[in-house]
């Protein structure tokens, strides 16, 4: 069963992301535009985020959260609806700071615009199209991956190996997740769009977890104002991993937002405590 917060608490950080006080682009934010592939025919830039203490502890290896979507979490000019974002560098700043969460490096993989839908969709559908999440699976395992270890210093494993997303962007990150358990042990699926191709990421839970030796950690969430239907969606993915062994509080953590909307502003608010659930800092 979900736990409820309040959509109308106060975000971690109320600074605008990717500045700092006085206008100034954020210190440790690092762009890598036109990121290329071998698999998917587009360049996408990538925008890195570094935690404090990053350039001083010079022997110390940090985990990693990719995050699709990138050009929504950091940067107000380049986000989906301008002005707003995810504000993750800032509310990482707060919660790293508080020592409620380790520090961890943030990489955003913005999406290409009219192949988003093809490319966060795990299967075909007969009307819409998609099914090339495999291929940009391999974007993110065989090219980017590679890429972040040689550029900045990562801790390698699951257990230091993050994704995340929101709405197709969190189908993707759950797909991915288990098809590539080995490679990511902390998974972020907000408002995932469970509907997609009559719901075939529900069967595809029932046909991977067997096989899955070492699960995911998982931070599931959904906001109650994005319709029953969606409501009961994510709360079916919910019993559908306990059921295929993971445990609340433990490796799962299922959160109704109360008054979460779908968009930028309410996944902002999220972004603390699902960092102090994937990456709390009595791991570190």
């Amino acid at each position: 069963m979900a736990t409820e917060i309040s959509a109308q608490s106060q975000p971690d950080s109320a600074l605008p992301d990717s500045t700092l006080p006085d206008g100034l682009p954020h210190a440790r934010i690092r762009i890598h535009p036109c990121f290329h592939s071998r698999f998917l025919p587009d360049d996408r830039d990538v925008t890195v985020y570094l935690p404090p203490g990053y350039e001083e502890d010079t022997d110390r290896q940090y985990p990693v959260l990719y995050m699709q979507d990138g050009q929504n979490l950091f940067d107000p000019r380049t986000s989906f609806i301008p002005g707003r974002t995810w504000q993750v560098a800032n509310t990482a700043d707060a919660v790293i700071t508080s020592g409620g969460v380790e520090p961890l490096i943030v990489v955003g993989v913005a999406n290409t615009g009219e192949h988003r839908l093809a490319e966060y969709t795990p299967t075909r559908d007969w009307k819409m199209g998609g099914g090339e999440a495999h291929k940009y699976g391999d974007l993110l395992t065989e090219d980017l991956l590679p890429f972040i270890a040689s550029m900045y210093r990562v801790r390698p494993g699951p257990a230091s190996t993050g994704l995340g997303g929101s709405s197709l962007g969190g189908l993707v990150t759950l797909y991915l997740g288990l098809k590539y358990p080995d490679i990511y042990g902390k998974l972020a699926v907000m408002s995932p769009s469970v509907w997609w191709n009559h719901k075939s990421i529900v069967g595809y839970v029932n046909e991977t977890a067997p096989a899955i030796q070492r699960r995911p950690r998982i931070w599931l969430d959904v906001g109650d104002a994005e319709g029953r239907r969606t409501i009961a969606d994510t709360d079916m993915l919910d019993r559908r991993l306990e059921a295929s062994g993971w445990r609340l509080e433990r490796d799962l953590h299922y959160e109704r937002v109360a008054g979460g909307t779908h968009d930028e502003a309410a996944w902002a608010q999220r972004v603390g405590p699902m960092l102090r659930f994937l990456f709390p800092a009595w791991e570190s």
